[in-house]
């Protein structure tokens, strides 16, 4: 019986430790003679979107006229606000320190920035610049469902609050306000430092990235997620294209 409790112990321990929410930790290196991986996202079918809200509070402060968000915008036939990124990368070159804290302001009732990232771990500093109360409500997204990552009330202007981050097993946080409900945003939560978020033209350039093969992903908070499969050579450029 004591033998059978120890074997059962032990497997339950592998288990829990090969399971997502223990998977290994990303390690930073030197890295020397790394490739490059430089591409566009197209919008390919999808077209132009813009979702209307009623402004019904604090008209003073938001506004008077109805909100219009874009949430697919197109430009030199690239998709904007969308990062593209290397998934379950093991190693290799360090996070940059600006990408370790993050500030989100609320200015006019709207979320500055609408699509910013940040790495795993780092601090989110959310910052209510209106004479009003916010209440700033973040969701972990894993697939179809959402976990609440921080839910706060920001009663003033002036106030701030600070929440390390640390994700399960989602990439992106959707942020909303629950006293505005015209208010959002998207925050990407990198595990890695290999992403990029696009440029006005659609395109992006991932850096110093280890010789290897990786799955690379385009994310879009409205259009979802395509991936695809790269090749990176020490020096080289690679190129790696999106179409939604």
């Amino acid at each position: 019986m004591k033998t059978l409790l120890t074997a059962l112990v032990v497997a339950g321990v592998a288990t829990a430790f090969a399971s997502p929410g223990h998977a290994a930790k990303y390690k930073e290196i030197t890295v020397s003679g790394g490739g490059t991986i430089s591409g566009k996202v197209s919008p390919g079918a999808a077209k132009e979107k813009s979702n209307s809200y009623i402004i019904s509070k604090d008209t003073d402060i938001c506004g008077t006229e109805d909100r219009n968000l874009p949430v697919v915008r197109i430009k030199s036939g690239g998709l904007l606000d969308t990062v593209v990124y290397l998934s379950k990368v093991k190693e290799g070159k360090p996070f940059k320190a600006g990408q370790k804290k993050l500030t989100l302001n609320q200015k006019k009732c709207e979320f500055m920035p609408y699509l910013s990232a940040m790495s795993n771990g780092g601090v989110l500093e959310a910052v209510n610049s209106d004479n009003t109360l916010h209440n700033i409500h973040t969701y972990e997204l894993i697939k179809k469902a959402r976990r609440t990552v921080l839910n706060v009330s920001q009663p003033e202007a002036g106030s701030v609050v600070e929440k390390k981050i640390k994700l399960r097993k989602g990439d992106v946080m959707k942020v909303e306000c629950d006293a505005h409900d015209f208010m959002h945003a998207f925050i990407f939560v990198a595990k890695n430092p290999y992403f990029a978020l696009v440029n006005e033209k659609g395109e992006f350039e991932i850096k110093d990235v280890p010789p290897g093969k990786y799955t690379i992903k385009a994310w879009h908070g409205t259009l979802g997620t395509k991936k695809g499969k790269v090749t990176i050579k020490g020096g080289k450029v690679t190129s790696m294209n999106f179409s939604f």
